[in-house]
């Protein structure tokens, strides 16, 4: 067979090199780490990162404190830009709530950190506490 021959299938593409064009990580090593370290999971399964995905598969991914789930709306290996790279995928409406606790979470956390904490910081603390927020 020759070079030409083994041309991969354009409906495919390795799972490392869609995490780094769809900016979820800075490096394609990165990607690629975080795959082989168990922090990205396709279809809630533990992959390598030379793993195909296609469209409409189902990726959890954890960067940080951050859990993101989406799914495949378009395939490439370039890197674009931030608004191209957010067409690429779309996450679910239990992500976003979830990162947007989370990230409440931190953000009073390092309010405690910086002292006694406000009436405001204290009632948003009950909240978080509660369920409520």
């Amino acid at each position: 067979m020759s070079p030409s021959n083994l041309k991969t299938d354009p409906n495919k593409i390795r799972i490392d090199k869609w995490l780094w064009a769809a900016r979820f990580f800075k490096t394609r090593s990165l990607a690629s780490d975080a795959v082989e370290c168990g922090k990205v999971l396709l279809n809630e399964t533990r992959v390598k990162p030379a793993k195909s995905v296609a469209l409409g598969d189902m990726l959890s991914i954890r960067v940080g404190p951050y859990q993101f789930v989406v799914e495949l709306l378009q395939l490439s290996d370039k890197r674009g830009g931030a608004p191209q790279a957010q067409k690429m995928y779309s996450e679910t409406a239990a992500s976003r709530m979830r990162r947007e606790v989370i990230a409440i979470e931190l953000k009073a956390s390092a309010s405690m950190l910086t002292g006694r904490p406000t009436k405001k910081d204290r009632r948003d603390l009950d909240k978080i506490k509660s369920g409520v927020w």
